[in-house]
């Protein structure tokens, strides 16, 4: 059995989880982070037996990630659950915890300061936390590969989407500034932007319907991406042929992003 982990926070559903699925797939064990409550629980592990069922180790831990104190809680965890000689080859970064007011609203409610500090954290701020107390730890291999997901939000701009447009820009500046300040260690640090997938974090955006209708125009494939059309650009990413390719941000989306 392999001796490469994978961690996906925020892995129970959307990208997080096709993800998972296909590490797995190809003989990564996992870890996944999630937050849901117990009403979702019996559908998220329906999911989580087709990871089971790829023969490889799995943990799963529905803890907060985002949370200082859960997060030395679940690395601890994390620690104690590698067998001697296991590291972390891959985490994955697919924190959809953003908030989604308009900037104006005549008469309605409107986004904060504190709306989009606690975005920013969730979004990006996680992640170099995660990768700063991953290394501390010497949970790391020796090539690791650090991969977050953006989208087209990053300069275009949408009504309500304030928030995760900040979260996503500086989630972009800090990957590149971890593929450069982490490199000595043999840690690549890339972005995919995945056009318009529809999943539950896609469903939360006021007017989304829209935004589909909208990518299926632009689109030159005619359909919209989907989460294993992510997820087969994240192994890519993963394996032996790629470790030149860091500090970057790779478009997943069939040219959507061309028109």
């Amino acid at each position: 059995m392999s001796r490469d982990w994978a961690i996906i926070l925020g892995g129970s559903n959307g990208l997080g989880l096709a993800t998972a699925k296909k590490l797995a797939a190809n003989q990564f064990n996992i870890i996944i982070v999630h937050r849901d409550r117990r009403t979702q629980m019996q559908s998220i592990e329906a999911e989580f037996k087709e990871i089971l069922a790829q023969g490889v180790h799995f943990k799963p831990f529905n803890k907060d990630a985002i949370n200082s104190e859960k997060r030395l809680e679940l690395l601890t965890d994390i620690e104690e659950l590698l067998p001697e000689g296991h590291k972390i080859k891959v985490l994955i970064h697919s924190i959809a915890k953003g908030n989604l007011k308009p900037m104006y609203a005549d008469g309605a409610s409107t986004l904060s300061h504190e709306d989009i500090n606690i975005t920013f954290e969730a979004m990006a701020l996680s992640l170099y936390d995660w990768t700063k107390e991953l290394v501390e730890r010497e949970l790391l291999s020796k090539d690791s590969r650090i991969i977050a997901f953006t989208s087209e939000g990053n300069s275009k701009v949408m009504p309500g989407y304030g928030a995760v447009s900040v979260a996503k820009v500086a989630l972009e500046a800090l990957t590149r500034n971890i593929a450069l300040e982490f490199a000595p260690i043999g840690i690549k640090a890339n972005c995919v932007q995945a056009g318009i997938t529809e999943t539950k974090s896609l469903a939360m955006i006021p007017g989304y319907e829209k935004l589909m209708q909208n990518a299926l125009k632009r689109n030159p494939q005619g359909r919209l991406t989907t989460p294993e059309d992510v997820a087969n650009a994240v192994y890519l990413l993963t394996t032996e042929e790629a470790k030149w390719i860091t500090g970057t941000v790779l478009k997943v989306d069939g040219g959507e992003s061309l028109r």
